[in-house]
This record gives structure tokens, sequence and C-alpha cells, in this order.
């Protein structure tokens, strides 16, 4: 890669802080416009269309690649070219990514994940996570002083779009979370999950998800987001209004929201084979 590449990736890693972007998000713009540059050997000013389009066909050769990865390598090149370098370039269509249903747990599966889990910390960010429907780093953030255990309620604080959110938690958890701060010593002000005085890492945490589910006997493939989806279909089911639903998550688009109407089982419950009915 050339050398005159690194102010403008360093420019680029300004502009996605100053739009908000996620962390995630931004550390990945930059990992493909990096190995762009790289497979291209060219500056960024002198890349052209046809430059994008063999670095994209090469990628999609690749059948490790899901359609989803694709799409974040296209529009990562999309910001850095068109938007931010205003370069003219009418990029190469790219296969959709599929839109696949989330895996839900059923009401049977988030009680038994709950009565088999005998690790007090672990029943606690199980128990958080379906009764509030926190995105894995919000709960990893979360601090004793984010919660009203009293009013049932808690606040993200700078959550995804650089948004407070307000979302709801349970009586149960509520209850819990008292006996658990007691027994750890817990000062009510750091962060709620800790590991040797840090807050709990990523990995952490969707391990110690992983761990509980197999002990459940729960063949689904369950991590944190799987708490998420149960929490807003469970919620649907129970006859919440879905823009309320789409305020918990934090969703800006009620489309996002909507993907839930597709996976609630209830009415299709309510169908009676035709075979039935001979």
């Amino acid at each position: 890669m050339k050398k005159d590449t690194e102010p403008t990736l360093k420019k680029l890693e300004t502009e996605l802080k100053l739009r908000g972007f996620s962390r995630q998000t931004s550390k990945m713009y930059l990992f493909y416009n990096r190995k762009f540059l790289a497979f291209i050997k060219k500056s960024p000013e002198d890349v052209e269309e046809d430059d994008i389009r063999e670095f994209l066909a090469y990628k999609m050769s690749d059948d490790s690649l899901s359609h989803a990865s694709i799409a974040l390598i296209k529009a990562s090149l999309k910001f850095l070219y068109m938007d931010m370098l205003g370069k003219n370039l009418a990029l190469v269509r790219t296969p959709k990514a599929s839109k696949k249903l989330p895996v839900i747990l059923t009401r049977s599966e988030i009680k038994d994940l709950l009565e088999k889990t005998r690790n007090k910390k672990h029943k606690l960010l199980i128990e958080l996570l379906y009764s509030s429907g926190l995105r894995l780093s919000e709960c990893i953030n979360l601090k004793y002083t984010d919660l009203d255990v009293d009013e049932g309620t808690g606040w993200v604080r700078l959550g995804k779009g650089s948004k407070d959110r307000l979302f709801i938690i349970s009586e149960t958890f509520g209850k819990d979370l008292r006996e658990y701060k007691e027994q750890s010593g817990a000062d009510g002000k750091g962060f709620i999950f800790m590991v040797n005085d840090r807050k709990m890492s990523p990995r952490g945490i969707q391990d110690a998800i992983k761990v509980c589910a197999r002990r459940a006997g729960i063949e689904k493939d369950v991590h944190v987001h799987t708490l998420r989806h149960s929490f807003a279909t469970h919620l649907l089911e129970n006859g919440v209004d879905i823009r309320k639903i789409q305020k918990l998550l934090g969703h800006s688009n009620l489309q996002t929201t909507q993907i839930y109407t597709q996976v609630s089982s209830e009415e299709i419950k309510k169908i009676k084979s035709p075979l039935d009915m001979l």
C-alpha cells in the first residue's frame, strides 16, 4: 500500500467519528478501505470505478464471505470515494443481504434458561437482557446509577446513534440485583457486570450466555441478541403496540421493528390444520 494513503485513511477515521458511526462500524470501514488500497496499489485520488469493481468481484469470489459482508465492503468504499472524495462512481450491483428471520426462544425455553443457570451474575445477565431488550454494548456499559429500580426503568447513555434511551426492567431483576449488589459489596456507582475490577468483555458475556443455554439443553444458537429478539417478540404477542417496542429497542426505523411480526407464532398457532378439519 502506498505511503500517501495514510492521510486519507486518517481523514476517513475522523469523518466516521464526526458522523457518529459506532466503534465497530468505523473499525470495519477502515479495515476494508485499507484492504482495498493494498489490493489496488493506487493512491485514493487515482482510484477509478473499475478498481472498485475489480475488488468487489475479487471479494465476491470468496465463498466464506456472506452477502452481508459484501454489502458492508461496498458501503465502506462508497462512503470514502463517493461521500467523502466526491467521485462520481456507479458501483457494481451486488447480491442483497439475505434477510434471515431472527432466532427466538419460547417462553418455556426462557424459563429453563433461568432455572438451570446457577451462577448468580450470569442469571442476572439473562434477566436483564430478556427483561429490557438491551444490546450487548449497552449491557456492558450499564452502571448502577443508570437504573431506577423502584420505578422499573433505566437509561441507556449514548447508545447506538449517540442517543440516550429509556428502557424497562422487571421487578424480578430489580430484586435479584439488590441481592447481588449486597453480596458482591458493590458501591452502587460503577459498572454492574464486572470481572477482576473491570467491566465484562463482549466475548465474556457471549460465552456465558452460550454456556447457560447448553446447560439448559437448548439446541438453538443462543446469544445476546437472541434474548433481545425474544423480548421484542414476546411483547408483541402480549399485545404491546409495535411503536412502543420500537422505542424500547432504540430502532430509528419502524421497518426494523416490524420483522418481529413475521416471527411471532401466536397467531399461527391459532390456525387449524386442514387435515384436522376433514
